[in-house]
């Protein structure tokens, strides 16, 4: 059963006259007449009853039309579907981000995403790098932004660089200012961390990992004052002074207000973030396109 013949029939049963059906469907009368034949060899029955010119469907005619029609309206459902994901008027992004990106490079990016793809659903995972990779290889994500380097060796992945980010030391106003003032204003040295309590991430926090990193390089142990939080609970903590804290430029920049936001000294500590996606399979239409904004933003 091809499905041009359904197409054919229900014209038949719809006009009942078979040069009219033909015109309806822009083909020869004859060709038309041949392929309702071939249809009705397949299903082993008559569709159609003609006498004296007029057309009446048979009993399997009658059993068959509302299947037919059935059938060609999902295959023009599916026409449609497929055509509004082509042109981006439907469909969905898997994003991986971690929650300091989330706060603070995502909002606009996403907000410009939004207004330009309104039909696109967005679904956006928090994590740290090591678990948005895992989830990146099970086909879980079709992008995620991670921190290089990353945690464990990932070849089935194809990272492209973003950024680089400064950090910068975070505190309340209402305590000691943190560091040393020089002419070109007060920072901060990563050697005088090791006199301040420190606020801290949990553990698969990136910026947890790279903090501890860099106290250790200038040969101490951070301590902490309250540690476990996200993004959000640690700005807290650090607002109602309990330490100080160690985060990205772009989140202080954006939920900073009520923190004193003083920089480290050079060379200072940064970090790389990366946009990645399976090397073994092309994101979705709208996951490039959405991969596109950020590479442009």
């Amino acid at each position: 059963m091809q499905f041009q013949q359904l197409q054919y029939f229900v014209a038949v049963a719809e006009t009942r006259h078979f040069t009219r059906a033909a015109e309806l469907v822009h083909v020869a009368q004859p060709s038309l007449s041949q392929q309702i034949k071939a249809l009705e060899r397949e299903l082993g029955a008559d569709l159609f009853l003609r006498a004296r010119g007029n057309i009446t469907l048979t009993d399997a005619g009658e059993a068959l039309l509302p299947l037919a029609r059935r059938i060609l309206a999902d295959a023009d459902t599916a026409r449609y579907e497929v055509q509004e994901l082509v042109q981006l008027r439907r469909g969905r992004v898997r994003l991986g981000a971690t929650p300091s990106l989330c706060t603070g490079l995502l909002p606009d990016v996403l907000r410009a995403f939004h207004n330009r793809y309104p039909g696109i659903q967005l679904l956006i995972e928090e994590g740290g790098s090591h678990d948005l990779v895992r989830e990146l290889a099970r086909g879980a994500l079709d992008l995620a932004l991670v921190v290089l380097p990353l945690p464990t060796p990932a070849p089935a992945l194809t990272t492209v660089e973003l950024l680089r980010e400064d950090l910068v030391v975070v505190s309340s106003p209402e305590v000691r200012a943190p560091g040393t003032s020089g002419e070109g204003g007060r920072v901060v040295r990563i050697a005088d961390l090791e006199s301040e309590r420190l606020v801290m991430f949990r553990h698969g926090y990136d910026l947890r990992e790279l903090t501890v990193a860099a106290c250790r390089a200038e040969g101490f142990e951070p301590d902490f004052a309250v540690e476990g939080g996200e993004m959000d609970a640690v700005l807290g903590f650090v607002r109602a002074g309990l330490g100080v804290a160690v985060v990205p430029r772009m989140v202080a920049a954006r939920t900073g207000r009520g923190l004193r936001v003083t920089p480290l000294a050079r060379p200072g500590l940064h970090r790389t973030i990366a946009l990645a996606h399976r090397s073994d399979v092309a994101p979705p239409r709208a996951a490039r396109e959405l991969q596109r904004m950020l590479l442009e933003r």
